[in-house]
């Protein structure tokens, strides 16, 4: 699982699974550029990788991805791990709140696509970021689970619509990430423990993990049109 030589695109590159995946390919040998919309998170976690390109960029944003990606050169592989979290019942609140979800796994990832593919060879791949709300959708939260469905099924679609370059998915289940941070503030520790103590393999994923199965995406060229699955078996029970 090499990728001494390549450049890898990870957006959403400054925390959580999208930091790790960047720091994985480095390792590897990659050329890493890690593109995300805080400059100072950007800042923070190219001083932690050592030598990487950093691009500020809001995914939903079409003209800012287009200009990222006109500064990249080649580019062998991208990670989409951006993508929030909303939460709010359908007949609450304004429609407009409940947008970020779709439009970043959507339609942000439509934008990146556009903007990477001419610059890819044809051993190229993409790997977009789907999640546990696909397959246990929970009230309240159902604007989160169209936009992670939507992203496993554009997997599957683009990697017959754009091959050779492969297109697949990972599908996260609950991983101690920085999102939860927001969502949950001090009682964070208590809600993964009730989560975890119900799932088979008795643990949450960490980031480092759900970020090894992306890079094993990228340098497996066999591998097209795949969801895989880090959730503990969570969607079985």
């Amino acid at each position: 699982m090499q990728l001494e030589g390549k450049h890898v695109v990870v957006v959403g590159g400054s925390q959580g699974i999208g930091y790790e995946t960047a720091r994985l390919a480095k390792q590897l040998g990659a050329e890493v550029t890690i593109a995300g919309r805080s400059s100072s998170k950007l800042e923070e976690a190219s001083e932690r990788l050592g030598k990487v390109y950093t691009g500020l960029v809001d995914i939903t944003d079409e003209a800012a991805v287009e200009r990222l990606f006109s500064t990249t050169g080649q580019v062998d592989h991208v990670y989409i791990s951006a993508g929030s979290f909303v939460g709010g019942k359908i007949l609450d609140g304004s429609v407009e709140q409940f947008r970020p979800a779709i439009e970043s796994r959507v339609w942000g990832s439509v934008y990146v696509i556009r903007a990477a593919v001419p610059k890819m060879l044809s051993g190229g791949s993409i790997t977009l970021t789907g999640g546990l709300s696909t397959d246990r959708p929970v009230p309240g939260a159902w604007a989160t689970a169209v936009g992670t469905a939507a992203a496993e099924q554009m997997s599957r679609a683009l990697a017959i619509e754009l091959a050779p370059i492969r297109v697949n998915a990972v599908s996260p289940g609950w991983t101690d990430t920085p999102m939860w941070d927001t969502i949950f503030g001090p009682a964070k520790q208590e809600a993964f423990q009730d989560v975890a103590s119900k799932i088979p393999t008795r643990r949450l994923a960490t980031p480092e993990e759900v970020a090894s199965a992306v890079i094993f995406l990228m340098t497996n060229p066999s591998i097209t049109a795949e969801v895989i699955h880090i959730d503990g078996g969570h969607r079985y029970v």
